[in-house]
This record gives C-alpha cells, structure tokens and sequence, in this order.
C-alpha cells in the first residue's frame, strides 16, 4: 500500500514566484488526503496531474489565509465538475461558517455532500478512522487556534506460517492468530503459541504535520519514532526572537524537537521569503539532526514498509 507525501506549497505568510501557500497531498492505499489549502493549490494539483476528485479528506489546521484560502476555489471547482463522493472536512471553529458565507453570496450550493467536522485545537483527539489508518489532532502554539495532523497505520495481521498450523484449528481461531492471539482449549490449555505459528507483521508507518507553531515540547511524546515528520521553520535561529513574538519556529527548533522525538525523517517548510536560497536554513537543522531535507514543491516523500522500523516488543 502506499504510504507518500507530495509538497504542493512551502511558502509562508506570502508567497514568491516559485514557493506556494501551504498544501500537501498524502497518499495512503487509494486514499487522498489533502493538508491545508493555501491559495493557488487547484493550480499545483493540476500542475502535478492529480485528480482532485479523488481527494476523500481535507484538513484545515488554521484559519490564516495562507493556509485556506485556496479551499472555496477548490469546492467550487469539485462542484462544477459534478462531484458526486462526499468529501471529509475538518477545521477549526469558523471555518464552516466562513464556507457558508461565500457559497451562499456566490449562489453555489454544492452538488455534493460536504460533511465537517470541527475540531479541537487544544488536544490530542481522534478525528478520523477507516480500516487501514487513524489521524489525531495535534495542539500547536499559534497566535489562532491551529493544531496538526498525525497520520498512523492500523497494526497489521501476522503473516501464518501454513506448515506449522495445526490441522484442527478453525476459521475464528485463524483470525485470532493474525491478530496476535494464543489459542486455548477449553480448560485454559495452551493449545498453540501464536509465536510458533506466526510471522512479524509488517510496521505500521506514520506521518506527522506540526503546522505554525511555536516550539511546543508536549507534544513530544505523540511523535515519538514517528517515520516521517513536517515541522514549520519560518526563520533561522539568529531569529529565535522574533519566531517566538510571531508563534512560529525556527529551523534549530524544528530539528530539536525532531530529535527529542526520535523521528526517523524531518522536513521543514513554510519558509519566509526573506529566503531566496532556503541551504542556510537546511544546513541549521542538519546541524542537530542529520535527516532533514527541505519541503521543496514538487517533491515525493514515500514511507516504504521496509524503512519503517518494527514495533518494539
């Protein structure tokens, strides 16, 4: 199953002649989820040949322009191509109500059903769950409410070993062995060690997305060996100063809370535009961790099963 990150937008609070408003596109299985909206991104799904009907979720982390205002465009959009899919949002307080106010002025009722879920930006909250993943809201610190996005894998089903399985063992006690489970007889028995019988399952991947933000160490333990992980850094660290009067982050911070967390993968974006060459911002984050590239638009991020590590046991 694929498990992948395009970046559609890195820019900031405004954007350049070659960096958009924020978006990300997450591909899992056949699922697209789509990461804030910033202006423009119907354009860079369109540049990068992706279906936007195919989109199954969008997630809004906060209500500043750069990271929504390409989101009425892009209903609208679906709507005059005659959607018919019911299209996930989820957003902060407002947002709806914002939605509402421009579709009603404009005379659009969408031909599709548009099902929102306001969110809570002051806690770790499951917001969403299908058979092969969950995504939680994670708290930022932000002059606005605004939260980000952990994406996890389901754990998976032990492979069977069909030459150590017993002849007498049912259709529900095979479940039960991919699940993980010893079989019993009646008595309390130990009939079969699921660990005879079964393989490691493969590891669950995972993506996290920290919108604007201050450094916010609480959230540390959320993030904890996740795979691959999306940390603003607006500003170089001889900007801490003004980073922290902005609630945003610098590029030393992204990469210390990468490294608290045990990260495998760090990226950062959202870059000012005071940065016509963004090395010096990448060079500040390798510095304290190794394993940083830049959230350049255009690129793929793929979490391959083999990468990602077991679960300890």
């Amino acid at each position: 199953m694929d498990f992948e990150l395009r970046i559609l937008g890195s820019s900031s609070a405004t954007p350049s002649a070659n960096r958009h408003h924020t978006a990300q596109l997450l591909t899992i299985g056949n699922q697209y989820h789509l990461i804030d909206c910033g202006e423009g991104t119907q354009m860079q799904l369109m540049l990068y040949k992706i279906k936007h009907q195919r989109i199954c979720n969008i997630y809004i982390s906060h209500l500043h322009g750069d990271h929504y205002f390409g989101l009425a465009s892009l209903l609208s959009t679906m709507h005059l191509h005659g959607r018919q899919t019911p299209l996930h949002l989820f957003g902060p307080a407002g947002l709806s109500e914002i939605l509402s106010l421009q579709f009603r002025y404009s005379g659009t009722n969408l031909c599709f059903d548009l099902i929102f879920t306001e969110l809570d930006t002051t806690a770790h909250t499951l917001i969403f769950e299908d058979k092969d993943i969950t995504v939680h809201t994670l708290p930022m610190l932000h002059r606005v409410p605004c939260c980000g996005f952990l994406f996890r894998e389901k754990p998976k089903p032990r492979p069977l070993v069909k030459e150590k399985l017993p002849d007498f063992l049912t259709p529900q006690q095979l479940v039960g062995l991919k699940a993980g489970k010893d079989i019993f007889d009646m008595h309390g028995n130990l009939l079969v060690a699921n660990k005879e019988v079964t393989l490691e399952p493969k590891p669950q991947r995972s993506y996290a997305y920290c919108s604007d933000t201050r450094l916010n160490t609480a959230i540390v333990p959320w993030l904890q060996h996740v795979d691959l992980l999306y940390h603003e850094a607006t500003f170089t660290d001889d900007l801490r100063e003004r980073a922290h009067y902005t609630f945003h982050s610098t590029a030393r911070q992204a990469a210390e809370l990468a490294l608290q967390a045990q990260v495998r993968h760090l990226l950062i974006g959202h870059f000012s535009v005071r940065y016509k060459d963004l090395s010096p911002l990448l060079q500040e984050a390798q510095e304290t961790f190794p394993k940083t590239d830049l959230a350049i638009e255009g690129s793929i991020f793929c979490v391959r099963e083999e990468d990602a590590p077991a679960e300890e046991q």
